[in-house]
């Protein structure tokens, strides 16, 4: 079990360590190419839409033959496609390599494959600690990847800075060896009489028809569109109004570190009180942290702050929400399953990178995506009320 979960959080950290610096690559490519903000920004809401629409497949695979197999292919996808970004002088070429393989990639070796790996090997009720520990860790990876891939852009531009990505990003292949853990079997049932195991389609048919999963599934949307908004847009949004890029990295740095935090503590969380309320008081806090830093005056200090009170509050969704679906219908298919929640997050992905891109086009501001994204954090509230965790499959 401790291999598994060192190797899924050293995966994690690499994988969305890396994914979390795309935003530094906007402005520099942007200008090399006189491309519009738009044609960057398509290409970073392409990867997020198909990460979420091959992810239920993805983790239909890792159900059937194991986590391993699937994170190695991943993590040669993912060096494929950073050493082809690194050559993009064309918006087709960035959308093959960017959107596409880094895409595809990034389904086998993020949340919804690592998190169910660990979810299956560990008892229920550590279930959530265990996974909010794996998400910090890719938080961590967040905050130690940003500053080094500003320093790698200074230093020897964005096309060697890709290269050297993809060089650490092939440390994924052989940490994919240590995803080796039998699923926990309850010591007090392990005598039983074993029940006999609903199939894919019995699942499946249950999933279609159980509206709590289809709310949880909505309220995902809402992170995705807000993450991505954020972690695409901030960078540039910060240049806009006059300060460095070095402000805007920090900024994501602090995400990641205060994520770690975040995670963790929600994990814990989890574990002893009701996920759906914990994700209604997060979504809710991460509207009135964006009224807040939209209102006051803008300066270093009110930048940092806000970075480490979304950092709080990032990617804390992910243990809550992925503990919500293992409670529902236990952790047999939960990889296809979390794929399935993790498809509408990165809707929202798709629609916060490419329409932040589009208003920053048409408008020379991001005004109305930063109502959108208050918008929708309240509404996040709101859809939570009708979400449960009670057990539809018991493991």
């Amino acid at each position: 079990m401790i291999y598994m979960l060192i190797g899924s959080a050293l995966i994690l950290a690499l994988s969305l360590g890396i994914r979390h610096g795309f935003g530094l690559y906007l402005v520099p490519m942007s200008h090399e190419f006189g491309w519009s903000h738009q044609v960057f920004s398509l290409a970073i809401a392409m990867q997020n839409l198909i990460w979420g629409a091959v992810q239920p497949f993805t983790g239909a695979l890792a159900d059937k033959y194991g986590s391993k197999i699937v994170v190695i292919t991943g993590g040669i996808l993912y060096c494929v496609g950073l050493l082809l970004m690194a050559i993009s002088s064309t918006s087709w070429l960035l959308n093959l390599s960017t959107g596409l393989i880094i895409g595809f990639a990034l389904s086998a070796t993020s949340f919804s494959v690592l998190l169910s790996a660990v979810g299956r090997a560990v008892p229920p009720e550590k279930r959530s600690m265990a996974m909010g520990i794996a998400s910090a860790a890719g938080s961590f990876g967040q905050f130690i990847m940003l500053p080094t891939t500003l320093l790698l852009l200074q230093n020897i531009g964005w096309s060697a800075a890709l290269v050297v990505s993809a060089i650490l990003v092939a440390l994924i292949v052989p940490l994919g060896f240590l995803l080796k853990a039998p699923m926990y079997v309850d010591p007090n049932t392990a005598h039983h009489p074993v029940k006999p195991q609903l199939g894919f389609k019995q699942i499946l048919k249950i999933v279609r028809n159980h509206r709590p999963f289809w709310w949880l599934a909505l309220g995902f949307l809402v992170c995705g569109f807000q993450v991505v908004f954020l972690g695409v847009h901030l960078p540039g949004y910060l240049i806009d109004h006059g300060f460095s890029a070095t402000t805007g990295t920090i900024f994501l740095a602090l995400i990641g570190l205060f994520n770690v935090v975040g995670s963790y503590t929600a994990g814990w969380l989890g574990d002893k009180y009701s996920k759906p309320k914990l994700l209604m008081w997060l979504y809710g806090l991460r509207g009135i942290a964006i009224i807040t830093f939209l209102t006051v005056p803008l300066s270093t200090w009110s930048i940092y702050t806000f970075g480490v009170v979304m950092g709080l509050l990032w990617l804390s969704t992910v243990p809550l929400t992925n503990g919500i679906v293992a409670n529902m219908f236990g952790v047999k298919y939960l990889t296809m399953l979390s794929g399935l929640v993790f498809f509408t997050h990165q809707i929202g992905s798709f629609l916060g990178g490419w329409l932040g891109g589009l208003n920053h086009d048409m408008t020379g501001n991001y005004n109305i995506i930063w109502v959108c994204s208050v918008v929708l954090s309240f509404l996040g509230v709101f859809i939570h009320l009708f979400v449960n965790e009670e057990p539809v499959v018991r493991d």
